[in-house]
């Protein structure tokens, strides 16, 4: 091969600059000669991936990563809005009324909407509880699966999407209805109604509740601190009155027996109408249970 084709070879792989014919830079967001300076093209489409690592050094950009919190899994795209001067009136009106069709375009069925705005409502609620990440997903997921099994049917989607942030705070730890239906769109009765057949239908891992768990809810909620050894002592009651076979019942209420008597050993006034206005209870559902594990300790 002559040393002519080699260097015909290299021009064509390598071009040059078309004024000066230096070489040209292309490691930026715009092709310049380093000679001149003159800039051949601009605005080129970066093809590396956009998703940035833990290493601060390497930064990969691949797109926002699935997520079971969108109706679409987040593949879709938004029409954004423009703040500018410079687009006219009629501009901005077309582009208002492009992004009012684009949203309606993203869904093929009513299902996918109600899907779309049952998913919306587990964010708002579960952003206004402050709950996790993990527990979006997983409320989420569980409310696609009572969608697919059609356990919305004659339900508010509103009540199902409340259910299912329910549903996945108790399969992560201890936590109220009242809490959930503070911020929910609809009333605790619905709440627990779809609650209840999301657990007997879709088969959740709901663990138990102990009446220790109860216990130190119960004491940090109360208007005062409790000492150290009346919290201990209700702790023991509590497990005592869970290993007996003879005790048996709604955890908040032995927890509530269980914490008044502890303050009736160490002469501490706490009343029953104290803890009946922290766990919710009636004073006779607290009494009924001090009872049985009074007598049962003093057997």
């Amino acid at each position: 091969m002559s040393s002519q084709t080699v260097q015909t070879e290299l021009s064509t792989a390598t071009p040059s600059c078309p004024k000066c014919g230096g070489t040209l830079d292309s490691s930026g967001r715009e092709t310049h000669c380093e000679n001149c300076g003159l800039v051949t093209e601009q605005d080129q489409i970066d093809r590396r991936p956009e998703w940035r690592t833990y290493d601060k050094e390497e930064q990969k950009r691949t797109g926002a990563p699935r997520t079971a919190t969108r109706h679409d899994r987040g593949l879709s795209t938004n029409i954004g809005r423009v703040d500018s001067a410079d687009i006219s009136p009629r501009r901005r009106q077309r582009l208002a009324r492009q992004r009012w069709l684009h949203g309606r375009a993203k869904f093929d069925s009513k299902r996918d909407r109600n899907l779309a705005h049952g998913l919306g409502e587990i964010r708002r609620i579960a952003s206004a509880l402050s709950e996790t990440k993990a527990v979006k997903q997983q409320a989420s997921t569980l409310f696609r699966k009572a969608q697919d099994k059609n356990l919305l049917i004659g339900r508010s989607i509103e009540g199902g999407a409340a259910a299912a942030v329910y549903a996945a705070c108790r399969c992560n730890g201890l936590v109220r209805m009242e809490t959930v239906a503070t911020v929910a769109r609809c009333s605790d009765s619905h709440i627990w109604n779809c609650y209840r057949t999301f657990l007997v239908e879709l088969e959740l891992p709901i663990p138990v509740s102990l009446p220790v768990d109860w216990v130190a809810r119960i004491c940090s909620d109360l208007p005062f601190d409790i000492a150290p050894d009346i919290r201990q002592r209700a702790l023991e009651l509590a497990e005592q009155a869970t290993e007996s076979a003879e005790i048996n019942g709604r955890p908040d209420g032995i927890a509530a027996g269980a914490l008044y008597l502890a303050g009736r050993e160490s002469d501490t006034r706490l009343t029953q109408a104290m803890i009946s206005e922290t766990v919710d209870l009636h004073t006779k559902t607290i009494r009924l249970w001090f009872q049985h594990i009074e007598k049962h300790m003093a057997e």
